[in-house]
């Protein structure tokens, strides 16, 4: 029987004392709906309503401990704004997209997912309302309809008009965490999968936690010298549209002066970048920088076009629109993040954060009193492959902090060969020096090639997949395919490498969540991950403590995600004041 309780006015003490008189423990589910001096909470034996601030959550997790729950990153930022940042959690669409695949994770998703619906059918705002009362009827007060599908006023927030609907709006986000967690426990294989993949929806969760606050937080910076790097750039900022452009003309000239005036040539254009090519006596099939690269010293104008591309880049992309958009006046960069791409799993930023060029990381430094600690996970990837395949000769190799010279020599051929070998393994390239190499790993690490080989052939055949931490992996229809066989290997090369990918994706956010976990007490914020790397921002004293914990917390990472693979993972550390000091 549920108990209702109503706090008209309470602080964390009535708050905690509420919760315990429900059963509830460190580490039980509690959902929780936060508006405007509104709180909302459910448990298995009670709904709690609060007329309160959101603060008081904070104080009754750091006594309680229980896992909350939460339905999205909406619920995530508004705690976040409030001051609250909680140490765990279950995060309903993190958990579906693990469950289902995919990135779409609403709430009305969700819930269809976990009560299998259909969500197509579900009834959006704006359909007739006449239709809508005629077909679905009910209490408009009740949340869900007598057809199973959540009203969609209430999806559109009018869960936050009482504390009794928040407490009913949390009341849901609580059944569906209980029903995903059943779908875990029965989609795992054995009770091993099973608490590896509990272990991987708490960490996921977690992450969603941790993006809420790099967005709040953002990156430091120091807007003077990204000033100085975008006028040495691109030159001065322009005063008008006319000067700017002026400015893009004089830019496109660095280039275009190689030809007549006249030319017609838009850099911009890839045909139009070949055709200026071939009239210098440059034929190539593309205009990939990798491949142009190499063309440096055929003609001036490769060079040329080389530099002008990174000068554009930084004007079209990150010029000083970029850096009054995104850096407010605390010298802080801060952009949308999310804590998977959908695909394997990786976690994604918005406004440059991801992919900075090397040109402006001068700009990301450390504030006064502080240093940034940077660790780059090594080989992650062939060492994941290591783990998740079993291979027992590939986890002999991760002994060595560079796991390419035991492979080299296992192989006979050199380190650089190695390397191209174990790259063609997990992205599975066939041709040319890749594929040669590829057929010695065949038969120097068989376990390793042949889980490879079964993800990709499953890939091939469209079967969905499930990474080590239990994350669905759809595979994307390829009908109507021009070229039916061409579009079936390419889906079984994204499924060879998604496997890889998934999986490191996962260990590293566990890494990053551990990190968040046990670095607050030093005064110690994740500023920034970036796919295999986290970069910290560090009180000036407590840089050796924070080097010494980073490494403690990847072991403790490794051994949670896989406790006996035997898999060595290593990080390079480094301890700068700009992120343009560290290595790599």
């Amino acid at each position: 029987m549920t108990v209702v309780l109503h706090l008209s006015a309470t602080d964390a003490a009535g708050l905690a004392a509420a919760l315990r008189e429900a059963g509830t423990g460190r580490g039980d589910l509690v959902a929780v709906a936060v508006a405007d001096g509104v709180l909302g909470l459910a448990t298995k034996r009670a709904r709690i309503t609060a007329v309160t601030g959101s603060e008081v959550l904070a104080a009754v997790d750091l006594e309680m401990r229980p896992r909350w729950v939460v339905w999205d990153g909406g619920t995530v930022r508004a705690l976040v704004a409030g001051g609250v940042r909680l140490a765990t959690c279950w995060h309903l669409a993190a958990a579906h997209r693990l469950v289902h695949g995919g990135w779409r994770a609403e709430p009305q998703r969700v819930w269809c997912a976990a009560n299998g619906l259909d969500h197509h059918a579900a009834p959006t705002l704006g359909q007739l309302d006449l239709l809508a009362i005629a077909t679905t009827g009910g209490d408009p007060d009740v949340p869900v309809q007598p057809d199973g599908f959540l009203r969609p006023e209430w999806v559109d927030g009018a869960w936050r008009r009482s504390p009794e609907a928040a407490a009913a709006w949390a009341g849901l986000a609580l059944d569906v965490a209980l029903r995903q967690r059943v779908m875990i426990e029965a989609e795992a294989p054995a009770d091993m999968e099973r608490r590896r993949w509990l272990a991987t929806t708490h960490a996921e969760s977690a992450a969603e936690l941790l993006c809420g606050e790099l967005e709040a937080d953002g990156l430091p910076v120091d807007p003077a010298i990204a000033a100085r790097l975008l006028h040495d750039a691109i030159g001065p900022q322009p005063v008008d549209d006319a000067a700017a452009a002026a400015a893009r003309a004089d830019l496109d000239a660095m280039v275009l002066r190689h030809l007549p005036p006249g030319s017609g040539i838009d850099l911009r254009n890839p045909a139009d970048v070949k055709t200026l090519l071939r009239r210098t006596g440059i034929d190539v099939p593309d205009t990939r920088a990798r491949r142009l690269e190499a063309l440096r010293a055929d003609h001036p104008i490769v060079d040329d076009l080389l530099r002008w591309r990174k000068a554009d880049r930084i004007a079209s992309t990150f010029g000083y629109g970029w850096l009054a958009q995104h850096v407010g006046e605390d010298g802080r960069l801060r952009g949308e993040w999310a804590a998977s791409d959908g695909a394997a799993g990786r976690m994604t930023a918005g406004a440059g954060l991801h992919n900075l060029p090397a040109e402006l990381r001068p700009m990301v430094c450390a504030e006064p009193g502080h240093v940034f600690v940077r660790a780059d996970l090594g080989q992650i990837e062939p060492r994941v492959l290591a783990a998740v395949s079993g291979d027992a000769a590939l986890t002999a190799a991760t002994a060595d902090d560079d796991l390419y010279l035991p492979v080299a020599r296992r192989l006979g051929v050199e380190r650089a060969v190695a390397k191209v070998a174990v790259l063609a393994a997990m992205y599975g390239q066939t041709s040319g020096t890749a594929g040669q190499a590829l057929r010695g790993m065949q038969a120097a690490y068989p376990t390793a090639i042949g889980y490879l080989a079964d993800a990709a052939a499953a890939g091939e055949a469209g079967r969905p997949l499930r990474t080590f931490g239990g994350r669905r992996l759809r595979m994307y229809s390829i009908d109507g395919a021009a070229d039916h066989r061409a579009a079936a290997a390419g889906r079984g090369r994204y499924a060879r490498n998604a496997m890889v990918q998934g999986a490191a994706a996962e260990l590293f956010k566990m890494w990053a969540v551990t990190v968040r976990a046990r670095g607050g007490e030093m005064g110690m914020e994740v500023v920034l991950c970036l796919h295999d790397e986290l970069l910290l921002h560090v009180p000036l004293d407590r840089a050796d403590d924070a080097v010494a914990l980073t490494r403690d917390c990847l072991a403790e990472a490794a051994h949670r995600w896989h406790p006996t693979s035997g898999v060595r993972f290593v990080a390079d550390i480094s301890v700068v004041r700009s992120w343009a000091d560290a290595k790599g």
